[in-house]
């Protein structure tokens, strides 16, 4: 005990680079599931993924991914039946950061979309891989 309490800021420096070491372990958890984009690129010429923006429209004018359906969130559930008649086909959902995206994700599994995944960062990350991206 006399230990700990003498060197308690040497174990408080420990328990700190400790945790510094397993944050990018826990940070990229919450993230589990999310596509890359490399990995999307190639779900896309593979398997012929569909790509659904769910930003609004104005973002999505302001640039997407190429060959992306604008399908804005709120509107998903009603839209996207019409939009991925298959739905063994692969989704990849993508809005600007990755958030909403999420949330589609969920929506569109509990439509029956099982393959449905969601772009990890978002059109962000797309942008810095130099992926092509278009405005309409």
């Amino acid at each position: 005990m006399k230990f700990l309490i003498d060197n308690w800021m040497l174990i408080a420096v420990a328990l700190a680079s400790g945790g510094m070491l397993f944050w990018p372990m826990i940070s990229s958890g919450m993230n589990a599931g999310a596509l890359s984009a490399s990995a999307a690129v190639q779900l896309i010429n593979r398997e012929k993924a569909v790509v659904v923006d769910v930003c609004e429209a104005n973002e999505f004018a302001a640039g997407h991914v190429t060959g992306a359906k604008n399908v804005p969130l709120g509107e998903l559930e009603a839209r996207l039946p019409g939009l991925a008649k298959n739905k063994a086909v692969p989704l990849i959902m993508v809005c600007a950061s990755g958030a909403r995206s999420s949330r589609a994700v969920a929506i569109a599994k509990k439509l029956g979309y099982q393959q449905a995944q969601s772009l990890g960062g978002g059109l962000k990350a797309w942008k810095d891989a130099n992926l092509p991206v278009e405005k309409s």
